[in-house]
């Protein structure tokens, strides 16, 4: 016979003896076994006895033939408890397997499945862990963050997630929305900064003028179309979402400092359209344009006082604020090329960030998230992004933008006066910049 129906007979026989009310009477009250009849101890000890053993031999029976039908299920295979992206798995990875790997090993493996480090992704989980548990989520917070970042990294379809980590695809969705929700409200004041205070707008038009030879800069602008995996069928007008490149979008627009973090980001237009428009529908432009950003650092450029300002190629209006290129192929004068190539070198910064920004979260490569969803997802992976590169993760393959066509906007009435204070500031900086390199 069985050695665990034997054991589990013992145990019962065990559990009625200490629990028989009889038994009980008679060992805690002497006197009672002189006046109880012979048939009160029968029927008190053998008939609940009998009933526990019938009752655990069905039981028994039972549990011995319940894997034989739930192997033969294809839906739940033998393997999926052990699955590599179980609850379990991820436990035994992340709290006792992690920290016996050297550092650069661990780190490596954890960037490889979550997009960053092990340290990094600690750091998300600690942060986002009070709100998650507010929420009653059935799953650890900490595996919740690693399957939304795994998404996010490999740029997953919820289906996709839900075969492998055995769930539900509504509850892969709900779960990320959750997560890139918080990373979008909670995070975002905390790693997305305008550089307004002076050491770090010291620090940052430092780093600029080392890459360019041109003074206060504390930004570059620059967009991108965000691909969008489909568009529902109730989209009013499809065609606005469609960007020059062919495929539908929203755009995002960014603003880097000198080591290509984010401190401004704006998800607003769809991809059709220009990036003028949308930097003027921007929150950023409008506290630019109404002189609600003050910057506590002015310098003098052959007698025009120069205030910080951020730098864009030609997609973007010359403002006083916003200083662009004379031209986009060199057709300037001498004077006016070496400023040109300056101004590009600082404005490559945000061109490279966008590169890491899509070269690290795959998904953004085509945004497989419904459209409600959209701008959260993108300004989560923003939040992630600037997490990565202030804590110096290695930077990954950078995310090449396809051919854009160039649409100069147009200047607007109201900024006519910015527009003309912006062309005296750029020819105070090239006539400055020029003269500098040919003394050298």
């Amino acid at each position: 016979m069985d050695q665990s129906f034997l054991l589990m007979l013992s145990n019962l026989l065990h559990l009625h003896n200490h629990l028989d009310p009889t038994t009980t009477l008679l060992s805690d009250t002497p006197s009672s076994t002189s006046t109880a009849p012979a048939s009160l101890l029968t029927s008190t000890s053998a008939a609940p006895l009998l009933f526990f053993t019938i009752a655990s031999v069905l039981s028994y029976i039972a549990s011995t033939q319940q894997p034989k039908t739930t192997t033969k299920s294809p839906s739940k295979s033998p393997s999926s408890s052990t699955s590599q992206f179980s609850v379990s798995a991820f436990r035994a990875l992340s709290t006792e397997h992690i920290w016996t790997l050297d550092a650069p090993v661990r780190d490596a493996q954890w960037r490889s499945l979550y997009g960053l480090s092990y340290p990094v992704f600690t750091t998300v989980v600690d942060k986002l862990k009070p709100y998650i548990t507010q929420s009653q989520l059935s799953l650890p917070s900490d595996y919740a963050v690693a399957m939304v970042l795994s998404r996010l990294c490999h740029g997953l379809s919820a289906k996709t997630l839900a075969t492998r980590y055995s769930l539900e695809p509504y509850l892969i969705s709900k779960i990320t929305n959750m997560v890139t929700r918080l990373l979008a409200t909670k995070l975002y004041p905390e790693f997305i900064k305008i550089p307004v205070s002076r050491r770090r707008l010291h620090e940052t038009t430092q780093g600029f003028e080392q890459l360019t030879s041109l003074p206060n800069i504390c930004g570059a602008i620059g967009s991108t179309p965000i691909k969008l995996h489909h568009l529902p069928n109730d989209v009013a007008n499809p065609s606005m979402y469609y960007c020059p490149q062919g495929f539908p979008s929203i755009l995002l627009q960014v603003v880097a400092d000198h080591k290509k973090i984010f401190w401004d980001v704006c998800v607003k237009s769809p991809g059709g359209f220009d990036y003028g428009t949308h930097f003027r529908d921007s929150l950023l432009y409008n506290r630019l344009i109404s002189g609600d950003i003050e910057w506590d650092k002015v310098m003098s450029v052959r007698g025009q006082p120069v205030r910080p300002y951020i730098v864009g190629d030609w997609h973007y209006p010359l403002l006083s604020f916003l200083l662009t290129p004379f031209s986009w192929n060199r057709a300037g004068n001498p004077v006016q090329n070496a400023y040109d190539e300056a101004l590009i070198e600082g404005w490559k910064v945000v061109e490279e960030a966008i590169g890491l920004l899509k070269g690290r979260w795959k998904i953004l490569q085509d945004l497989n998230v419904g459209l409600n969803h959209v701008p959260q997802t993108i300004v989560a992976c923003c939040v992630l992004h600037n997490l990565c590169q202030i804590a110096r993760e290695p930077e990954p393959e950078l995310w090449k933008e396809p051919e854009e066509s160039i649409r100069p906007p147009r200047v607007l009435e109201n900024e006519k006066s910015s527009y003309y204070y912006g062309e005296t500031l750029r020819k105070a900086l090239a006539d400055d910049l020029y003269q500098r390199l040919s003394s050298r």
